[in-house]
């Protein structure tokens, strides 16, 4: 049975898992899962509701850390190292990406400026005002001074601690905003590198053709 992957592809988390099966060259097929207006169904296959989540064979995974865990171990690559201390620091920074990045960079950023308005919502800009003047800096401090010099995070070359950091940077920019490149250089620049690969712009063209059409869809709704 063919690898099958559920969610949408402006979740950050699901992008995460795209990147990761692009860069191991692994067919699969995407089933779209709203993930605030989840079927029924999912519920039996994530019974959180949340997305991404797999089906593989007779195994069902939920939550993007765990399926990338399981992929990289099932299939084989080098996106969590080559030795127990970068893993061990991958995930770590991973999970920095995920918990303490996501909810400023998309819950609140990102889901203000492109989710709510969709729902027919109102976007809280103070949220996003603090997010970006008080919550996100520090954060984006701390990668950059773990970026260093180096091109990427942990071993100068492509792990899933870059991926899940992109990931959420990506969501970022989707909620119109841009990383300072004189502030942070180096997040700026690992940006660049991680969108140019071959398995994520293409994802990206994707992306922004379907917020083109949300946008279309949102001027179609305001009063004349």
């Amino acid at each position: 049975m063919a690898l099958t992957l559920y969610g949408a592809i402006l979740s950050p988390f699901v992008r995460k898992v795209r990147i990761l099966l692009a860069e191991i060259g692994q067919e699969y097929e995407l089933v779209t899962v709203n993930p605030f207006g989840q079927p029924d169904w999912y519920y039996k296959i994530n019974p959180l509701g949340r997305v991404p989540a797999i089906q593989d064979g007779d195994l069902t995974l939920a939550d993007s850390a765990v399926i990338a865990q399981y992929l990289h171990e099932s299939r084989g690559s080098s996106l969590y190292g080559t030795t127990p201390e970068q893993a061990a620091r991958i995930r770590w920074l991973e999970k920095y990406a995920d918990y303490e990045v996501a909810p400023f960079a998309t819950f609140t950023v990102f889901y203000n400026r492109i989710v709510r308005p969709l729902k027919g919502e109102t976007t809280d800009e103070q949220l996003v005002k603090t997010a970006l003047s008080e919550k996100l800096p520090p954060l984006f401090d701390y990668l950059e001074a773990q970026l260093g010099d180096d091109d990427y995070l942990v071993g100068d070359q492509l792990s899933m601690a870059d991926i899940a950091v992109a990931c959420q940077l990506i969501n970022f920019g989707h909620g119109g905003e841009t990383l300072d490149p004189q502030r942070w250089p180096g997040l700026a620049g690992l940006l660049d590198r991680v969108s140019a690969r071959p398995g994520i712009a293409d994802r990206l063209t994707e992306e922004r053709e379907l917020l083109a059409k949300i946008a279309a869809h949102a001027a179609q709704k305001q009063p004349s």
